[in-house]
């Protein structure tokens, strides 16, 4: 069975006839697209003969270059570190985390090119960097840049100072084609390694996708990427994680878990493959949003994407109305086969059958505002206030975001951190700094992204 993966390495080998057995003791039963169930025994009493791989003629995993699990296959092909040009450098910045700062997500990128054009941008010293790269056919994985430095990959650069970056190869509109089983399960163990090695918790508000991470300011919430898109099976992912998602309280919990069965949940999307037309039909980890609870209601408008006001649509790239299995949020009514969320300011309505529910509750910590303010603002990072910076560090604005979280509205919350920015202007590491604030913010599960409030706005309550 190592021998039919593939693989010329002993972790993938194993790895893919591990999952192999494990499936077979355990059974298994899905129904496919087209409709057909496909049924596998349980035989429990399976014991395969695992030494046998090493005698299968395979080569021994990479050298201690990489930080990766042993149970994947890893090879190191670093991202440059050099300068070029007048005071231009690239393609990531030296750090010492977590010793100088915690990393606190994993963000989830798909890398909408493949395996040879992609290892060609990462080596490119003008382009932009990221960890790990995952190949499609096998899960391979090649590491970039070491955990401790800080990669360019999220858009945002609170973010970036404080995760990891995993491109997985493919294009989020073809997932059958891209998103394997087998690039699933390598990614999982790279997370799960890496979550046990820097505290990270496993759940939507640490493990992000490139979708969820925030705009910085009001002007770029519109060019944010939206990878790796509503094909992507977060169900299985959290499911190979160790951390299924499943109802964790009753009705009265006070939030809700997104979680649709990803085979029987087709929404429609357009423009996969021309603008404007349906993409084909396919499981989804997406749940549309709308401003009633009907179908023939309009769906919810983000003001950051369009500031004009117009309507949201179902374009395979638009989030502006929707959100995605395993994030939660506060629950603002129910009627019927519908519940009602807080997502960006306003009430939004999704459809949630007790047959065939969309959602699962639970129960958490949720912000609102203090006491006696109508309405408080939303940031798209967590920065230190004016008076933290050292001489020498310019300050950074602490620019809120269009949106507003209102009296009334509550929000599923997060980590609780310090303000904080990595200076780091130079290839020069010398003035590098690690600046941290006294203000604290709150981590929050806003709309499709997650965003930031300060904590000196809000009190924090259990949402039941």
């Amino acid at each position: 069975m190592a021998r039919y993966s593939g693989a010329d390495d002993t972790a993938t080998a194993a790895a893919y006839a591990d999952d192999v057995f494990d499936v077979i003791r355990r059974g298994q039963e899905r129904t496919t697209d087209a409709g057909q169930r496909v049924a596998l025994a349980a035989q429990p009493r399976l014991r395969p003969a695992t030494a046998q791989v090493r005698s299968a003629g395979l080569r021994a995993p990479a050298d201690g270059a990489t930080e990766c699990p042993a149970t994947v296959s890893c090879e190191w092909i670093p991202a440059p570190y050099e300068e070029f040009g007048d005071g231009d450098y690239g393609n990531h910045d030296l750090g010492d985390r977590p010793a100088s700062q915690s990393i606190k997500y994993i963000v989830v990128h798909d890398t909408e090119g493949a395996w040879d054009g992609v290892l060609n941008m990462v080596q490119d010293p003008t382009y932009v960097s990221w960890q790990y790269t995952l190949r499609s056919t096998d899960g391979h994985i090649a590491q970039h840049v070491k955990a401790k430095d800080v990669a360019w990959h999220a858009g945002n650069w609170y973010i970036n100072a404080k995760s990891i970056g995993l491109e997985h190869e493919g294009f989020l509109t073809d997932p059958d084609t891209w998103y394997t089983e087998a690039m699933y399960r390598s990614s999982a163990r790279l997370v799960k390694y890496l979550s046990k090695k820097y505290g990270i918790p496993l759940d939507r508000q640490h493990i992000l996708g490139h979708d969820t991470v925030p705009g910085t300011t009001t002007a770029t919430i519109p060019g944010m990427h939206t990878d790796p898109g509503p094909y992507w099976d977060w169900q299985h992912y959290f499911t190979l994680l160790g951390r299924p998602l499943r109802a964790t309280a009753g009705p009265q919990g006070g939030l809700v878990t997104v979680a649709p069965r990803f085979a029987t949940n087709k929404p429609l999307f357009t423009g996969c493959v021309t603008a404007g037309e349906p993409c084909e039909t396919h499981g989804s980890s997406a749940v549309r949003l709308y401003t009633e609870p009907s179908e023939d209601a309009p769906l919810v408008k983000d003001i950051g994407l369009r500031p004009s006001g117009a309507d949201s649509t179902t374009g395979v790239n638009d989030l502006g109305s929707r959100v995605s299995t395993g994030q939660q949020y506060a629950v603002a009514g129910r009627d019927g086969d519908w519940t009602a969320i807080w997502y960006l300011g306003q009430k939004a309505w999704f459809k949630n059958p007790a047959k065939q529910p969309t959602a699962v509750n639970a129960s958490g910590a949720v912000v609102t505002p203090k006491e006696g303010l109508a309405e408080i603002p939303v940031y798209g990072r967590a920065y230190p206030e004016k008076e933290a910076y050292p001489e020498g560090v310019p300050a950074q604005s602490v620019s809120p975001l269009p949106y507003k979280l209102l009296a009334g509205q509550k929000y599923a919350v997060g980590d609780k951190v310090p303000g904080e920015y990595f200076y780091a202007p130079t290839f020069d590491t010398t003035p590098h700094r690690v600046v941290r604030g006294t203000d604290m913010y709150y981590e929050i599960q806003f709309g499709h992204r997650v965003a930031f409030v300060r904590a000196a706005d809000v009190r924090v309550t259990p949402s039941a």
